[in-house]
């Protein structure tokens, strides 16, 4: 009731008061709604540039132009781009396999409002430049590095073709065999892992060893050093993980450590290239070291004359000279030049060869008085060879020993080989290429200065028709063979037209006719084939007969004359036979000649029991001391080691 006498009342007012100044109410109202206007008004475009603001505001993580940028400025470089809360570019690098995480640009923090797009042009932000301009430096730069170690790497790879092609000289005169540990270990990459881990721990801290240095870091030395003492104290002589020092895994870990460390130092990527490659050089510069003197010591080892040798054949020579000339005759020599016996040509200058090469034949033969032996010696041993067969009779076979300077028709001006070998020319070849600053020369001299060369008892095998005019076939065969069967054969053997019966050695590429001739001559390119394969000496059936009728004696003539200056070949007697029996050589099977005893570790132990004739071509001959062990035995059989004069000289098995 008192509510509604208040309305009431309050109506009345109202009324009262709009009837006497309604005007003034009517004026507030209306100011009211236009405050009303303005406030929703003034709402409106705060929102609307709020919203336009948000739409305009750049944020702290890169373009895609910029990050473009970047990735192309790292090239051969693992890339990992990410972007943190505080506004930083953090770059992964992956380089050579070692890590390295580097801040490689760190953006500003604020905000950067910008107009919208299509009002006027866009203006680059200065932070946005700056890393456009330091990632295209960088892209630069690594342009011009890459270049640099292109070139580089081209000048080195031909410095290191070069050279090995001239170190790879030396390789056939080497004693070959698979001996190499690196060879061991790509056969089989999952064994002996930690050894390989270890070596190449040892090769990067010889690598920061000498970057800390020659940069003065001095507990950075001594922590490489004593690691690097350490840990090869520990692989010492080991080839396989099994013969490490149980210490081994915390001599990893500590110079890993280490490792770790200088890493974080020291890490160039182009100064351990350079380091790299230093190394690399300066290894391979041992290895040809070491093998030009492999290869002297080899020449020297050949060259030189056992004791025992020595002490048999001045003992031999005095006895013989002592005996009365009657007594120094061979009996049946009346069969020396019956073409129905079986004919030998041996050109030899060492006593115990020749008893070895006529013993095994003798023994082997099913009928030793079919056998007649044509040896030939120099001045110097003529005495030896001939006593030695006068007091060991090789039963009922027939020897005849003959001196090499009483053939009066093989003089320098018949032979061009004993012209060349008197020649000033080879004089200088032989005695003193040592002088010579090219290491290709060097090679060629160790490999050459060897006697054989120098002796005409190894050229002697192009004038077996002369020395034995009346013969029609004869076995050649070299001081280093050993017979294990029956020759009888070879003798009914049809040449079908062809001089030389000989074994083939070529096998895939290799002994081929380019391998021992210069096929850039154009006297060589014109006359042979450089795939024709080639053939050993050693053990070859010769028709004499077929040989005088083509005179093959002058076309070996007229080839070694046009090699004068060595242009065609280098020395030796395989090359000009190759080119003399050119077309004329009749391949016999190859259990008939079993070559390689004196290089090849590896031979099938079966191939070598079932030859007729097992070869000890190479430097490693059977009365050396560097003879293979394994193979000895094939040659010492056929040795009487209680002979009274092996036993005065101290012959050994």
């Amino acid at each position: 009731m008192a509510l509604k006498n208040r309305l009431v009342s309050g109506s009345a007012k109202n009324e009262d008061e709009e009837g006497s100044g309604g005007v003034g109410g009517y004026r507030f109202i209306l100011a009211g709604l236009v405050l009303l206007c303005v406030f929703a008004l003034l709402s409106f475009v705060v929102l609307s540039d709020l919203h336009t603001a948000g739409e305009g505001v750049i944020s702290s993580s890169p373009s895609k132009e910029v990050i473009d940028d970047i990735a192309a400025s790292t090239n051969n470089t693992t890339v990992n781009i990410s972007s943190s809360g505080n506004s930083n570019l953090a770059l992964s690098l992956s380089l050579a396999g070692v890590e390295a995480s580097v801040d490689a640009i760190s953006m500003p923090s604020q905000t950067t409002v910008v107009p919208r797009s299509g009002t006027f042009p866009v203006e680059e932000d200065n932070s946005l430049g700056a890393a456009r301009r330091i990632a295209r430096e960088e892209r630069q730069e690594n342009q011009l590095l890459e270049m640099e170690l292109d070139l580089q790497g081209e000048d080195t790879a031909v410095k290191l073709e070069n050279t090995n092609m001239q170190a790879s000289d030396l390789v056939d005169s080497s004693i070959l065999g698979k001996y190499s540990t690196w060879k061991k270990e790509n056969d089989n990459k999952n064994q002996d892992s930690i050894i390989r881990l270890m070596r190449d721990q040892i090769i990067m801290a010889r690598i920061y060893l000498s970057i800390s240095k020659k940069k003065k870091k001095l507990d950075l030395i001594e922590e490489l050093q004593i690691c690097l003492k350490r840990s090869r104290r520990v692989l010492g002589e080991a080839n396989i993980d099994a013969e490490l020092h149980y210490s081994a895994p915390q001599k990893i870990k500590a110079m890993a450590g280490v490792l770790s460390k200088a890493r974080d130092q020291l890490f160039d990527c182009k100064l351990v290239i350079r380091k790299l490659r230093a190394m690399l050089l300066t290894e391979e510069e041992k290895i040809r070291r070491l093998k030009r003197q492999n290869t002297f010591l080899t020449q020297l080892g050949v060259k030189g004359i056992p004791g025992g040798i020595r002490c048999l054949s001045l003992r031999l020579t005095i006895d013989y000279y002592l005996l009365p000339p009657e007594k120094r005759n061979f009996p049946r020599s009346v069969n020396l030049q019956n073409p129905k016996f079986h004919h030998y040509a041996l050109f030899t200058d060492n006593v115990m060869a020749a008893a070895v090469v006529v013993n095994s034949t003798i023994m082997n033969a099913k009928d030793s008085s079919k056998h007649v032996f044509h040896l030939v010696t120099d001045n110097l041993n003529i005495g030896a060879l001939k006593m030695w067969f006068l007091l060991n009779p090789p039963e009922e076979a027939t020897i005849h020993v003959e001196n090499l300077d009483e053939l009066k028709w093989l003089n320098s001006s018949y032979c061009p080989v004993l012209r060349q070998l008197n020649s000033a020319a080879m004089r200088e070849y032989y005695f003193k290429t040592g002088h010579s600053t090219t290491p290709s020369s060097s090679a060629s001299s160790l490999k050459y200065r060897n006697p054989k060369y120098l002796s005409m008892l190894n050229h002697l095998r192009f004038y077996i028709p002369q020395i034995y005019p009346k013969l029609d076939k004869i076995l050649f065969l070299d001081d280093d063979v050993v017979v294990q069967k029956d020759l009888t054969g070879l003798w009914l053997v049809d040449l079908e037209g062809k001089v030389n019966g000989a074994v083939e050695t070529c096998v895939e590429n290799f002994h081929r006719f380019d391998k021992y001739l210069n096929f850039s001559n154009p006297y060589i390119a014109r006359e042979f084939d450089p795939n024709a394969c080639g053939w050993a000496y050693g053990m070859n059936i010769f028709d004499l007969k077929e040989w005088k009728k083509r005179n093959l004696t002058g076309v070996y003539h007229t080839w070694q004359n046009l090699n004068e200056d060595r242009l065609l070949w280098k020395l030796g007697t395989l090359p000009p036979g190759l080119m003399t029996f050119y077309g004329l050589t009749y391949s016999l099977n190859k259990s008939w000649h079993v070559l390689g005893l004196g290089y090849n570790p590896s031979i099938n132990p079966s191939e070598i029991e079932n030859a007729a004739v097992i070869h000890y071509n190479g430097n490693m001959k059977p009365w050396l001391e560097m003879a293979m062990t394994k193979y000895r035995p094939y040659w010492t059989k056929y040795i009487d080691y209680d002979h009274p004069y092996l036993r005065q000289c101290n012959f050994l098995k």
